[in-house]
């Protein structure tokens, strides 16, 4: 059975170095970690000034990776995320520049501002960890995140993400407003300066990539996997839902539910890991009918419903 203790400590140290800056946030850092152990990508919706940017900041310093930020607008082109060949005249060849797209985390901020096309530059990217100019295919670094923002309240001059866009995505987060207690703790700590200033990385790029090959080695049981399998499924045939979650939805529950059993120390996974994981999961995979949208219901109170009617294996 895989020892399981190297990895819980790997990331504990992880998540207790963001906390350093992030405050009063571990349920969001541990699945951010989670999506990084299952080499997928993570979709926060939030409002302005929530610790969105810190928070991938914070990340890329303790995972000591290197960290782009694209600032999408609808001016925004492709080749401003890709990279762009030009004729080097010196040399008289065409050389290649890369985009901000070439870094391990990449915060795409304000994702829904930028145009389809631009939107869609970041398919390949996301889905095969690669970029295709001109025929030319390069590989993007590893390990490679990501983080993507949208700001759920202002909707003037933006573009919705397509469904073939927001299924690549293995998680969507809401950060939310800290405590009160927390905001104290907050002002505190930032009193002084940006303790991001000084943030030491923690994990090695090394360390995470053996991490990431170890959780898929977390034992699933069947009558775990049964679950994961009924449970979306179930969402295809819902009444309220136009559009159920893919097979890919059933592969990331299952692959999030291993990571998240690993960072809590156990090398199998429980009903209630998947249970856990699904809002986060499978929220932005299905579509309501506009029937269910014209009485207020959200994609959120369907899948908390799928939660409530799929009966959870007890053995």
């Amino acid at each position: 059975m895989i020892d399981i203790e190297p990895i819980r400590g790997l990331a504990e140290r992880a998540a207790d170095n963001v906390e350093r800056v992030i405050v009063g946030k571990r349920d969001v850092i541990d699945l951010l970690l989670v999506a990084l152990l299952c080499e997928g990508h993570v979709l926060i919706e939030d409002v302005p000034g929530t610790g969105k940017t810190m928070l991938a900041k914070s990340l890329a310093r303790t995972l000591d990776c290197s960290f782009r930020r694209i600032q999408f607008t609808p001016d925004l082109l492709p080749s401003d995320v890709s990279g762009v060949s030009f004729f080097n005249q010196r040399s008289q060849e065409f050389e290649f520049r890369p985009g901000p797209i070439f870094a391990q985390v990449v915060l795409a901020d304000e994702i829904n501002r930028a145009t389809p096309r631009t939107q869609s530059a970041l398919l390949e990217c996301m889905e095969e960890r690669q970029v295709t100019l001109e025929g030319e295919t390069r590989a993007l670094p590893r390990p490679f995140l990501v983080m993507a923002t949208q700001n759920p309240i202002e909707l003037e001059g933006t573009f919705a993400l397509p469904e073939a866009q927001l299924d690549r995505f293995l998680l969507r987060l809401a950060v939310g407003y800290p405590s009160e207690v927390d905001e104290h703790v907050m002002v505190q700590r930032f009193r002084g300066g940006s303790p991001l200033d000084e943030l030491p990385a923690v994990v090695s790029a090394d360390e995470l990539a053996r991490m990431q090959r170890a959780i898929r080695q977390v034992h699933v049981g069947e009558a775990v996997e049964d679950y994961i399998v009924r449970l979306v499924r179930a969402s295809r045939l819902h009444a309220s839902l136009e559009l159920g979650a893919s097979p890919r939805a059933t592969l990331a529950l299952y692959r999030c539910a291993q990571a998240f059993a690993a960072l809590n120390g156990r090398a199998f996974v429980l009903p209630d890991d998947a249970k856990r994981l699904a809002p986060a999961v499978l929220t932005h995979r299905v579509i309501t009918s506009a029937q269910s949208r014209l009485r207020g219901r959200s994609a959120g109170d369907v899948v908390s419903e799928l939660l409530a009617s799929v009966p959870v294996p007890v053995e």
